[in-house]
C-alpha cells in the first residue's frame, strides 16, 4: 500500500512500481490508510507523515500496538533528525525523505521485500529459470521470457514465498488491487501459463491447498 495525499506523487511511485511487477493499493488520507493497513495482508507499507484526517505517526503507532509487523517505509517532506527518530520509534523499518529520486525508492522497497522473505540476494535461480528481483526479468536457460504483468506479480509472489505453501486466496489477494473483483479462479490460468512458459514442474500444485515454489 502507497499512503500519499500528492496525487500526482502517488500515481508516478505506483507506476514506478506497477512496472516491477507489483499491485499497488493507494489510500489519499490518513482515514482510508489506517484502514486498509489493518484489514489488508499487505507485503509492505509507504507512508507519508503528513495526511490528511489523520497523521502518519498516529497510524503507525496504531499498526504496531494491534501487532501488525508488516514492514513501513516512511515517506516525508519532513528532514529534521527528530522527525526520522520519531518515525523510526513509532515503528518505521525505513525512512526517505522528499524530494527523493525514484530508483532509490525502488530499491529500498525491493531490500524491504527480500528482507521480509528473508533472502539477501536479488537473483534468485532453481531449475534453470533466473528471475532478477531488482527489475522483475525473467529468463530460462539464459534466454529472456517474456511474461505479462500478471504474471510476473504471481511468479514474484511465488518466488519471494519460496519453499510456503501459497492458497489461491492469498495468491489473489496479492495480484489484484483493493477495488477489483478478486477471482481466485483466474490464478488457475496464470500458473498454466506460466508453466507452459518455465517448465511444467516449476511450480508444484498442492492439490486443494496451493501453489509453491522450492526454495533456491
Amino acid at each position: 500500500m502507497l499512503a500519499e495525499d500528492d496525487a500526482t506523487l502517488a500515481s508516478q511511485v505506483k507506476t514506478l512500481l506497477t512496472a516491477e511487477g507489483r499491485v499497488v493499493d493507494v489510500a489519499h488520507d490518513g482515514e482510508e490508510a489506517g484502514f486498509l493497513g489493518s484489514t489488508e495482508p499487505y507485503d509492505m507499507i509507504i507512508l507519508d507523515l503528513g495526511l490528511p484526517t489523520r497523521d502518519g505517526i498516529s497510524i503507525l503507532k496504531e499498526w504496531r500496538s494491534e501487532g501488525l509487523d508488516t514492514p513501513v517505509l516512511i515517506l516525508t517532506a519532513r528532514d529534521g533528525w527528530t522527525d526520522r527518530v520519531d518515525g523510526l520509534d513509532a515503528g518505521a523499518d525505513d525512512y526517505m525523505t522528499k524530494p527523493f529520486h525514484m530508483p532509490e525508492l525502488a530499491a529500498r522497497v525491493r531490500a524491504m521485500l527480500r528482507r521480509k522473505s528473508g533472502r539477501t540476494n536479488p537473483l534468485f535461480e532453481k531449475d534453470g529459470v533466473a528471475f532478477d528481483t531488482r527489475n522483475a526479468k525473467v529468463t530460462l536457460g539464459g534466454v529472456p521470457v517474456d511474461l505479462t504483468s500478471q504474471e510476473v506479480a504471481v511468479l514474484s509472489y511465488l518466488i519471494h514465498n519460496a519453499g510456503r505453501l501459497i492458497s489461491r486466496t492469498e495468491l489473489s489477494e496479492h495480484i489484484y488491487e483493493y477495488d477489483c473483483d478478486r477471482d481466485s479462479n483466474t490464478i488457475a490460468v496464470f500458473i498454466t501459463r506460466l508453466r507452459k512458459k518455465l517448465g511444467p514442474d516449476f511450480i508444484q500444485t498442492i492439490r486443494g491447498r496451493g501453489y509453491m515454489v522450492d526454495a533456491a
